[in-house]
C-alpha cells in the first residue's frame, strides 16, 4: 500500500468513528461561500485539525470544518474552507479531503470559488458555470508514483467538468431567471493579484476567469473517477485598460452579495441529480 493511500485510510478510519452513513455529495465552499452552509441540515462537523492528515487552512475567508449532514434530501459532507497552493501546502496536501470524500462514498463534487472576470462580457457579482480550465499553477497533484487503485496513470481530461451536471445547472438558472455565463477557469498560484500585462495575457489564452484554486482538486476528481460539477462568482473585473485596486474584503463582500443566486443553483441540482 502507498504512504498516500495508508493515509486516507487513517483519515477515514478517524471519520468512521463517528458515523457508518456514505455521503454521495461533496462540496467544497470558496472564499465568501459559506452561506451554502447553513442550507445543510449538519449532523455533526469535525475541524480539520482532528482529522489525521487533513492540512489546516490558513485564510480568514476560510472557517475550516468539514461538515456531514443533509442537503436538498441528500446526505452531503462539505469541505467549510479549502486549501491552496501559496499557502505552501502540496499538491498532494490540497487534494487530500477529495481523495477522503471517495471513500465516504462522494460520487459528485460540487466546487465554488470566487475569480476575477477576465471576459470583458462579465461584469462584479455574475455566475459562471466552468466547462473547461488551464493549469498554470507550475504543478500538478498527479506528479509522483501513481496508486492504480486511486485511478489511472494517464486519465483523461476531455470532460473535467460534467456535461449533464453543467446542463442540469443551466435549467435551474433558467428556471430562477438567474444570469449564468459559461466558461474557462485559469488557475495561476498567487497569492498576489495579477499585472495588467498578465491579464492581457491570460485572456489571449482565452481564459473567461482566473482564480487561485479548484483545479487541483479537479485533476485528483476526474483520476479517482468522480464526476465534478464547478462554479465560479466573479468577485472583480480584470479589465487591463480600466484596472482598478482590489483588497481580499471587496472580493469576500461581491462574493457575499452573489452568494444567494449560486446557493439556489446548487441546491436544486443536488436535489435533482
Amino acid at each position: 500500500m502507498t504512504d498516500l493511500r495508508s493515509k486516507i485510510e487513517e483519515a477515514v478510519q478517524h471519520i468512521r468513528k463517528k458515523t457508518q452513513e456514505e455521503y454521495p455529495i461533496g462540496i467544497i465552499l470558496g472564499t465568501g461561500l459559506g452561506a451554502l452552509a447553513k442550507e445543510i441540515e449538519v449532523d455533526f462537523s469535525l475541524e480539520y485539525g482532528d482529522i489525521p492528515f487533513f492540512p489546516i487552512s490558513t485564510v480568514e475567508s476560510h472557517q475550516g470544518r468539514l461538515l456531514f449532514g443533509t442537503l436538498a434530501g441528500k446526505r452531503v459532507v462539505a469541505m467549510q474552507g479549502r486549501f491552496h497552493f501559496y499557502e505552501g501546502y502540496s499538491m498532494q496536501q490540497i487534494t487530500f479531503p477529495v481523495r477522503v470524500m471517495k471513500y465516504l462514498g462522494v460520487k459528485n463534487l460540487f466546487i465554488s470559488n470566487a475569480a476575477g472576470g477576465l471576459n470583458p462580457m462579465y461584469r462584479k457579482g455574475d455566475i459562471m458555470i466552468i466547462d473547461d480550465h488551464i493549469n498554470m499553477l507550475g504543478h500538478n497533484p498527479l506528479i509522483g508514483p501513481n496508486d492504480s487503485e486511486l485511478g489511472p496513470r494517464f486519465p483523461d481530461m476531455s470532460e473535467p467538468y460534467s456535461k449533464r451536471v453543467i446542463e442540469l445547472a443551466e435549467e435551474v438558472a433558467m428556471e430562477n431567471k438567474i444570469k449564468v455565463h459559461r466558461g474557462v477557469y485559469i488557475a495561476l498560484p498567487g497569492p498576489n493579484l495579477e499585472t495588467r500585462a498578465e491579464y492581457r495575457m491570460l485572456r489571449m489564452l482565452q481564459a473567461d476567469v482566473v482564480g487561485m484554486s479548484t483545479v487541483p482538486e479537479v485533476i485528483a476528481a476526474v483520476h479517482q473517477g468522480t464526476e465534478v460539477f464547478g462554479i465560479s462568482i466573479i468577485t472583480d473585473e480584470c479589465f487591463p485598460e480600466s484596472l482598478q485596486p482590489v483588497s481580499i474584503d471587496e472580493v469576500v463582500a461581491a462574493a457575499n452579495q452573489a452568494e444567494p443566486k449560486l446557493t439556489t443553483i446548487l441546491k436544486t441540482v443536488i436535489e435533482r441529480i
